[in-house]
């Protein structure tokens, strides 16, 4: 008889720790596993009895990451219940800057989070061991020194467009604070030019619309054999070597609320992919289940929602997070479900049994990236000096709106509920709250739960390399799923 042992593995993420997951392990591997997110923050409870505008300075503080996903929205909610829209060149510039922080975002978690991992001295005499070494030492690899030198470069741009970066406060109901003028719309381009050359020399050592245009895994093939392919080629070997693509298959349905709106509507669509196509996403059918979070109440739409913390409640509590399901369902939100949801197809042929894997959430991400890099140079180059970027409008005293964002980890929303000029509830459902939840209900796990069965823990290990790939190809910020 096969006997089954307990493992609590972690620190994992490498921005904050505050990730626990116990593994229940049968035959070298994983039978059951459950997610832990150990901190609670109290931000949902912090915004109770504020002003309804408080948000916009409050909630950027919940994450130094992606600060301006969450300025946007916070914005959208109150501009929602409001009733107001901004104008054209306001939503331009609001996507550029959104866009610019997911970029940043993309290029950090490649290069400082995922591929480190692959330097261990436990793939030594690996054929890619070497390579990896030279470009991926924690603060030693040359592609880390490079990543970061392009990444601070290109946040050159929120210096000029959000006044600061993070927590800006220059995304408004109405708008952005901000109008370019003629010289910022040629230092804007200047340097975006000079983070294609980086994107195009070292990470894909090809040009960018070649790498939009990748249409299949032949296409993929073809593509990272005609030559080398920078770091992006590096990864393809890996995951190769390591079968990636067979490990970490998640839920097989995908969530976007949709990535930057602009008056030509999203860069990336809005939908829910399931049984093999995109339909519209039932928000009316978001719920958070508690049956598995130290909180009391019960399971609600995030309107109706509350967070009443309870550390003292039992089993089978086990986790701070909430476990967000749509229309009582699990779906993994991120990168690659953008692409996916998008129809992209070189997204589409990297699904498995109709899941991702840890090989497609990586090169959904850098998918992402080829693709959000050239629209932001047309969106700059569409910029215009002198136009208006802010539409009136008068404080919330009563109403409720959601305002709706993906953040790079993914699908983001903000429910606001307002009565008297004071916030009477507000509720937060996060990239990693999606991903990251516990079990619900109905005894459900989460998608990384799920992800994680049947993951190989060799003997000795105590945070299996296996686990940390799942894991970390998820991308998880733990600060931003208990609120």
């Amino acid at each position: 008889m096969s006997e089954t042992t307990r493992l609590i593995a972690g620190p994992f993420n490498r921005v904050e720790g505050d990730l626990e997951i116990t593994l229940d392990i049968t035959d070298g591997r994983v039978r059951e596993a459950r997610a832990n997110s150990p901190l609670f923050r109290g931000f949902e409870m912090i915004l109770v009895g504020k002003t309804p505008l408080d948000a916009l300075t409050l909630t950027p503080r919940i994450c130094g990451i992606c600060s301006v996903s969450q300025s946007m929205a916070a914005a959208r909610a109150i501009a929602q219940a409001i009733g107001v829209t901004p104008p054209a060149p306001g939503q331009l510039v609001a996507a550029l800057i959104h866009a610019v922080e997911n970029l940043a975002d993309h290029l950090t978690h490649f290069h400082l989070f995922f591929m480190p991992d692959f330097t261990r001295p436990a793939y030594a005499g690996r054929p890619w061991h070497d390579r990896m070494v030279t470009r991926f030492t924690a603060a030693e690899g040359s592609a880390i020194r490079s990543a970061t030198r392009a990444r601070a470069d290109l946040l050159h741009i929120m210096g000029q467009l959000a006044g600061k970066w993070p927590h800006t406060l220059s995304l408004q109901p109405g708008g952005v604070t901000k109008a370019p003028d003629a010289r910022d719309k040629v230092r804007i381009l200047a340097t975006l030019k000079a983070c294609r050359r980086f994107l195009e020399s070292d990470l894909f050592a090809a040009p960018l619309e070649e790498v939009a245009a990748l249409d299949g895994e032949d296409a993929l093939d073809r593509w990272r054999r005609a030559a080398p392919r920078g770091d992006t080629g590096l990864f393809l070997d890996v995951a190769e070597d390591l079968e990636l693509d067979r490990m970490g298959a998640g839920p097989p349905r995908f969530l976007s609320v949709g990535a930057y709106e602009t008056p030509a509507g999203f860069l990336f669509a809005r939908g829910l992919f399931k049984d093999g196509a995109t339909g519209p996403v039932p928000l009316e059918r978001v719920e958070e289940h508690l049956a598995h979070s130290w909180m009391t109440g019960a399971t609600a739409h995030p309107f109706a929602g509350v967070t009443q913390p309870d550390p003292d409640m039992a089993d089978p509590a086990y986790s701070w997070c909430k476990a967000p399901r749509l229309a009582g369902e699990t779906v993994e939100v991120g990168a690659f479900a953008r692409q996916v949801v998008d129809n992209h197809p070189l997204a589409r042929a990297l699904l498995r049994d109709g899941a991702a894997n840890v090989r497609a959430r990586v090169l959904g991400r850098l998918l992402e990236v080829a693709r959000t890099a050239l629209a932001l140079e047309a969106w700059a180059a569409a910029l215009s000096p002198g136009a208006s970027h802010m539409a009136r409008s008068h404080a919330l005293e009563t109403g409720r709106g959601a305002g709706l964002v993906e953040a790079a980890r993914g699908s983001l929303g903000h429910w606001l509920v307002a009565r008297d000029g004071k916030i009477k509830s507000y509720q937060i459902i996060a990239p990693t709250t999606w991903n990251f939840s516990p079990r619900d209900s109905q005894g459900l796990p989460g998608p990384v739960e799920q992800a994680l069965e049947g993951a190989l823990v060799k003997p000795g290990e105590t945070t299996p390399l296996s686990v940390q790939h799942i894991v970390r190809s998820f991308d998880p910020c733990m600060v931003c799923t208990v609120h």
